[in-house]
């Protein structure tokens, strides 16, 4: 049986790599809430496809409800009602050591630029609605095989204080530290997304491939935003693990994050080079 995910992208390889593209730019916020698409004619161009494929990518779109097809006035993006559904995990703890699996694992450098960043990225990072961050694009590999697909956002004023080519040789977190940050808490989000033509082929995977997206905004001790990552890991390399423990008396007994407590099964190697 084919799982839920599958049977909303449209047929035809070229109709799918539309589809995940523009599904793609709704979820990660390049193409915000409210924004009208071009037109049919105009996608089929940027794509070189015909207006047909741009119709079965948007129509699949639109199952879904990333977008919303209106007569007369086109297509308009709708991802917030999406986000609004969507349930949070929320992860009470820094993960451990997360300079060292940093530097066990190899980053390659696909982008690096100082950039206007995502609305969301802006209101997370508490930036002025003009001002840039540094935005990188890298990807992760353990034994050879890339595992992650990373995009980081820096205000400007911390990352100037580092080069291109440290980023490409040092984990970001210390290169944080040594700009003269105190990174003191992060609040860090877990969802699904598929894999788009670039990240696909940056990750060695087939186009529409299920991937783990995590989110994480972190913070300095004055509370400010000092970097905001988003990352998509191959769930076959990939997992969190979280211990829990059994806390309350009666009909309110629950399950509660063990914080603090370590754990052989917190710790396995899917864990250790997630980052």
């Amino acid at each position: 049986m084919e799982s839920q995910s599958s049977t909303l992208l449209p047929e035809g390889a070229k109709a799918r790599r539309v589809y995940l593209s523009l599904h793609d730019q709704i979820t990660d916020g390049r193409l915000c809430d409210g924004e009208t698409l071009p037109g049919e004619q105009r996608l089929a161009e940027t794509y070189s496809v015909s207006r047909v494929t741009v119709r079965r990518a948007l129509d699949a779109l639109n199952e879904r409800g990333l977008i919303e097809k209106r007569v007369g006035s086109g297509t308009r993006v709708c991802s917030k009602s999406i986000n609004d559904k969507r349930a949070a995990l929320n992860f009470n703890t820094l993960m451990p050591q997360l300079v060292e699996m940093g530097q066990a694992t190899t980053a390659r450098l696909l982008s690096f630029s100082y950039s206007q960043p995502p609305d969301q990225v802006v209101k997370a990072l508490g930036l002025h609605p003009a001002e840039k961050a540094q935005i990188a694009i890298r990807v992760r590999a353990s034994d050879g095989v890339p595992f992650s697909y990373l995009t980081t956002y820096v205000p400007t004023l911390i990352a100037q204080n580092y080069s291109e080519n440290d980023l490409a040789t040092t984990p970001l977190f210390k290169l944080l530290e040594r700009s003269g940050v105190q990174i003191d808490a992060a609040h860090q989000s877990v969802s699904a997304a598929l894999a788009g033509p670039e990240v696909a082929e940056a990750l060695n995977v087939a186009e529409g491939s299920a991937l783990l997206s995590l989110k994480r905004v972190v913070r300095d001790a004055t509370g400010k935003g000092v970097e905001f990552l988003s990352g998509l890991y191959r769930p076959d390399m990939f997992s969190l693990e979280m211990p829990l423990t059994r806390v309350g008396d009666g009909m309110g007994r629950h399950w509660e994050p063990a914080i603090g407590q370590s754990d052989q099964c917190d710790q396995g190697p899917a864990e250790q080079v997630k980052l």
